[in-house]
């Protein structure tokens, strides 16, 4: 004779799937993933302000909006910012101020600050590359203040492959212990030179050694470098992923990167956090490509759900 109890649970399920069912894909997917053993992907999506750097850059939108056109134009609630949009006030944390208040008003969370222009941190000259590490300092204040969890850097460098990855992880352990009193991580990105090497990169955070240093591994940036292996070499240490894309076929898949083969390597990591929109491309228009970027990655985590 069966279990009473498991009988009672199986009936309560079925019924709940069958009332999930007639509401539709979404309330389903929501039923299934109660079920025993079933895996929850929890990842969410973020769109990076890159995505409409031609925007900004042309004056054609003013970076304190890219919180509501994020969220009123892209439907997406988390955002990442590029300093390069906000270099004109650096300094300023009542411009910074601004920019929270329209984040909190709509209830867009801030992730992080994408940092470039402020000198190599693994700069050949000792003294440049402290410089470097003291220009990040407002933009660590500003993610602070944001409430962002990270500033996104490079590891710029020069000289031998294995000078470039001390100088690198010199310059980034001290960026770290300037960021840990305010709580921010300090994470890379493969972004260009020895960078945009998974191996290289990996062996540059083992150096530095620090809970505060991570990666971000973007799913393009890798040049000949095998992207899926690079990512996968990243993973270990990321504490943000960004989908990079630039053009989709008919069936809304990016042509350049196989995104379920990458996602299954940014999921099997164990990572849940969020994943950036990056989109780069000129197939289709901005907020088309960001959608399709969008629309992809939430078609991904309801079929690995």
């Amino acid at each position: 004779m069966s279990n009473p109890i498991d009988r009672r649970r199986f009936l309560q399920s079925t019924a709940a799937i069958a009332a999930a069912a007639a509401l539709g894909p979404g309330a389903m997917s929501i039923a299934q993933s109660t079920q025993p053993g079933h895996k929850i992907t929890r990842f969410k999506v973020s769109l990076a302000q890159w995505s409409l750097n031609t925007e900004f850059f042309k004056k054609r939108l003013d970076p304190l909006d890219f919180p509501k056109v994020a969220k009123t134009k892209c439907g997406i609630d988390a955002v990442e910012y590029v300093n390069s949009f906000y270099k004109a006030h650096k300094g300023d944390l009542k411009y910074i101020k601004q920019l929270k208040k329209r984040c909190d008003d709509l209830g867009v969370k801030s992730l992080l600050i994408m940092c470039d222009g402020e000198g190599k941190l693994g700069d050949p000259n000792e003294k440049k590359r402290k410089t470097a590490v003291e220009n990040h300092r407002f933009w660590v204040e500003a993610a602070k203040l944001l409430g962002c969890h990270s500033i996104r850097v490079n590891a710029g460098s020069g000289g031998s492959r294995e000078e470039q990855r001390d100088r690198a992880a010199d310059g980034l352990r001290r960026l770290c212990e300037l960021a840990d009193p305010f709580g921010i991580n300090v994470i890379v990105e493969n972004h260009g030179g020895w960078s945009s090497n998974g191996a290289w990169l990996a062996e540059v955070m083992k150096l530095v050694n620090h809970k505060r240093v991570g990666t971000l591994p973007d799913f393009g940036n890798f040049g000949k470098y095998d992207r899926y292996q690079g990512v996968e070499e990243l993973m270990p240490w990321a504490k943000g992923v960004s989908a990079k894309s630039h053009e989709f076929d008919k069936h809304g898949n990016e042509v350049r990167t196989d995104y379920r083969r990458m996602m299954k390597i940014v999921l099997d990591a164990g990572y849940d956090g969020y994943v950036g929109v990056e989109f780069e491309g000129s197939k289709h228009s901005k907020y088309e490509g960001i959608q399709l970027t969008r629309d992809l990655l939430l078609r991904i985590r309801d079929e690995m759900s």
